[in-house]
């Protein structure tokens, strides 16, 4: 069966009924009722509530919210939803992309959903099934705009990852929107560098670009179609096996998606560039392909180490080519990537900055201990001091410092970061089934 979920830019009116047959909500944390087998009808929770305005103060707070809420039960409530990003000009309130999640992951859970349109600054989410109570394996994000599709896959994947099954059917997630957007990953960048990350994790991911979808030049919406494979019962994401050096950089992959007019320019620039700053480096073009329109123009290079270890840097051109030949805008482009791609390695971490914030969400929830050092300063200390996750805190950019917040403050289960955020104790989220119902087990909470 396939579930549709529309993503407009405008809100539409979205009613979704629950029947007398929906199970009851995810029971009150360390109440009694978390006891497995207790008869003891579970309260409501009270809410976590949330300030959009803290840390970074976009989309990814409500992005990480929600994922948590929906996996463990636990409702929330957003005040001043993406306020920073109206400070900055980018307009404030929920975005069509966040009402889609939000509201999938509402149909998914049973849960009550309060405010949830297209600029809204506040916005509920109550859910009251787990994950495991997923009947639909085949979804589909459809689109009039071309909001990131990656956005919305960071959204949904924690969630499907935990929606585990009997028969282990694999779900299958189209998502449409855009591949090549501004302030977002893009395809490429999940596929050669987050999904291979996650891969560390236990969490196994097959992608396909169906077509390609631009903010620039003609509106052209895309769609990406992933297959999601869910944990097992019994099983909880796997502590990364994380090197704990960077190593050598053995190799650079290019990928570049311009104008075909630029193709032969662009792949000198970068050869040129990339052998001054890396030299004796071996550079492999991985994707060159035709953007098919004149202001489109993206590339991305990825760095391997020694160690296994991948850091990625993309460059989705944003500023104005008038007057500028495709050599001129090639070597702009190829310098800009490489300059950055030395500043990421430079930094000494383990990540890059992109990705460091993108994994908190699967650190916390796996079992065990991960060190994933985001800079050369964390991966040289050695102190053990508990951080105090009142407030975004540890090394990296505002995303992974408002990532580590956000998750800390809506698991049921304490999470413990170390020495500013370089080690994680996660709290091994999983799901067994029971006779009386399914059981997350990091908290013991039952679902009857």
């Amino acid at each position: 069966m396939l579930e549709r979920v529309t993503l407009s830019t405008a809100a539409r009116l979205y009613t979704r009924r629950i029947g007398n047959n929906h199970r009851t909500a995810f029971a009150l944390r360390n109440s009694p009722s978390d006891v497995m087998g207790s008869s003891t009808k579970a309260e409501p929770q009270r809410p976590v509530d949330l300030d959009g305005r803290v840390g970074e103060g976009g989309g990814q707070l409500v992005r990480i919210a929600t994922a948590i809420s929906a996996i463990t039960g636990t409702p929330i409530r957003i005040h001043h939803v993406r306020a920073n990003r109206a400070r900055g000009g980018r307009g404030g309130g929920l975005k069509a992309q966040h009402v889609a999640c939000m509201r999938y992951l509402a149909d998914a859970t049973a849960a009550k959903l309060i405010d949830c349109d297209v600029g809204s600054s506040s916005v509920e989410f109550w859910p009251t099934l787990s994950p495991p109570h997923l009947l639909k394996r085949d979804v589909k994000i459809v689109s009039d705009s071309v909001g990131s599709i990656l956005l919305v896959f960071q959204a949904l994947l924690p969630f499907l990852v935990m929606a585990s099954s009997t028969d282990n059917t694999p779900i299958t997630l189209t998502i449409e929107g855009g591949t090549n957007v501004s302030f977002s990953p893009s395809f490429e960048y999940v596929d050669q560098v987050l999904l291979p990350a996650l891969e560390r994790f236990g969490i196994s991911v097959e992608r396909k670009l169906d077509c390609r979808g631009w903010s620039q030049g003609s509106r052209q919406i895309g769609s990406i179609r992933f297959t999601i494979n869910p944990l097992p019962f019994g099983q909880t994401l796997e502590s990364p096996d994380w090197p704990s050096e960077r190593g050598e950089i053995a190799q650079i992959d290019v990928s570049m998606v311009v104008p075909a007019a630029m193709h032969d320019d662009m792949k000198k620039a970068f050869l040129v560039e990339l052998n001054t700053v890396f030299p004796e480096v071996n550079v492999e073009v991985l994707l060159v392909e035709d953007s098919g329109h004149k202001a489109r123009m993206y590339a991305l290079l990825v760095a391997h180490t020694s160690t296994g270890l991948r850091f990625g840097r993309d460059w989705l051109y944003d500023k104005t080519s008038k007057n500028k030949s495709p050599e001129a805008l090639s070597i702009e482009m190829a310098r800009g990537i490489v300059a950055g791609l030395e500043r990421t390695v430079c930094r000494g971490g383990l990540v890059d900055e992109h990705l460091q914030d993108q994994l908190i969400i699967f650190q916390t929830l796996a079992a065990g201990m991960s060190v994933i050092p985001g800079s050369l300063e964390t991966l040289n200390s050695s102190r053990e001091r508990v951080e105090k996750t009142d407030e975004p805190f540890g090394d990296g950019t505002k995303h992974t410092t408002t990532a580590r917040w956000v998750t800390s403050q809506v698991l049921p289960t304490e999470v413990k970061w170390i020495d500013r955020g370089r080690v994680c104790h996660g709290v091994g989220w999983k799901n067994e089934p029971s006779e009386s119902g399914i059981v997350e087990k990091s908290t013991g909470r039952i679902v009857t």
